[in-house]
């Protein structure tokens, strides 16, 4: 799964706009409503928390043994949780938040530095103003807590919860995170522009390779099945390049191509503008992945617009197809190879990895073809009314 950085800051700007100064408002005045509950004795402020996690586009399910609350135990102190959990999905200045915990200004200044260097709440910043949002746990918290020291304890717990909570997390539409054809395998006359993974990147002047939270989660539980590596992911954004480690944007497009070699599969952001991320995943250790896998939600992953074939006259059965399809979409047939066009998420590794041209990846239909959200805040509206929230 993917991890939040400054490209999905820099989004927020325009879902401040969107949302304006009634969206500011209508979140002040519901958010009182938790608090109003947590004076009374009814719920702690982890739950409390929680039932915000919750409110956000992208979900918390709650579960019967209380997973979720352990989880949120491991990644925040108490004080942490107080200011948290009076938190929205709408960027607020520090003095709104701290009127709502009932804390001083300046102590709820520090502490959402705190969380936003973890990644708990998100910042945005404009010409003369700052706010800080809730952050989603996935995408958000869980990959930074993830990245910033997570132990085993807390690996094994979200192992649980995403294996209870995750149909209902995943299966929601629009889909966390899209599928993007590797580059090898799509034609640039034919290549829809959001599925370009170059043209993804031209917009960017800053980029960072990083560690695949997945693949750390699961070496913490003691269940990595492959030898793909852990550097494996690469953030991006319009920020000026001064990041500790920073690479260049056609080394970043070469770490790409060596990555689509190797057999990962490039996921990012389920939007048109504003990626910030391509998460490269394989089949055993991407929740994303495994969600197809292992937990039976068909779309945990949206699809790409574009689907493989495998030319049964021209296969000579060698299975290197078989070995880089990262959700079984596959399968052997009379010595030669067909893929599952239901299960296919078009990511093109048969086809780059096939040494006697039988695979191709082709373009979707028209009527197949499903653009993308333009950006977080219609993602996020989307998603809203497709939970019944909006």
């Amino acid at each position: 799964m993917g991890k939040v950085i400054s490209g999905i800051t820099t989004s927020l700007d325009g879902y401040i706009t969107a949302a304006g100064a009634d969206g500011m408002n209508r979140a002040r005045a519901g958010a009182t409503l938790p608090r109003l509950a947590a004076e009374a004795g009814q719920v702690d402020d982890y739950e409390r928390l929680a039932e915000a996690l919750d409110r956000l586009a992208n979900g918390f399910p709650r579960t019967d043994s209380g997973l979720e609350l352990k989880l949120l135990r491991k990644m925040l102190t108490p004080d942490e949780a107080a200011i948290a959990c009076v938190m929205t999905s709408t960027p607020e200045p520090v003095a709104w938040i701290a009127e709502r915990a009932e804390r001083p200004v300046h102590e709820t200044g520090q502490i959402l530095k705190a969380l936003a260097r973890r990644e708990v709440v998100l910042v945005s910043s404009t010409p003369g103003s700052r706010g800080f949002r809730l952050a989603p746990f996935v995408v958000g918290s869980y990959e930074g807590h993830i990245l910033n020291g997570a132990d085993a304890e807390f690996a094994r717990l979200s192992e649980e919860y995403f294996r209870i909570a995750g149909a209902v997390m995943m299966g929601t539409k629009p889909s966390l995170q899209r599928t993007l054809p590797a580059r090898a395998a799509v034609k640039s006359e034919w290549v829809l522009p959001y599925d370009d993974v170059r043209q993804v990147l031209m917009g960017a002047n800053s980029f960072v390779i990083g560690d695949c939270v997945c693949r750390i989660q699961q070496e913490l539980v003691e269940s990595r099945r492959c030898d793909f590596p852990i550097k494996a992911c690469l953030w991006f954004s319009n920020s000026p390049a001064h990041e500790e480690g920073a690479t260049t944007r056609e080394e970043a497009l070469a770490f790409l191509d060596g990555i689509e070699k190797t057999g990962l599969v490039h996921t990012v952001s389920n939007v048109a503008e504003g990626v910030g991320f391509v998460c490269n995943c394989c089949g055993c250790c991407c929740g994303l992945l495994r969600g197809i896998n292992e937990w039976g939600i068909d779309d945990s992953v949206a699809q790409a617009n574009y689907y493989a074939e495998i030319d049964r006259e021209t296969c000579t059965g060698c299975a290197v197809c078989l070995g880089r399809c990262q959700v079984g979409a596959i399968s052997e047939s009379d010595g030669t190879y067909e893929v599952d066009r239901a299960r296919c998420i078009g990511c093109g590794l048969c086809v780059t990895g096939c040494g006697d041209g039988a695979a191709t990846l082709r373009r979707k239909p028209p009527e197949e073809i499903v653009i993308p959200p333009r950006n977080f805040a219609d993602w996020e509206a989307q998603r809203l009314a497709n939970r019944g929230l909006a």
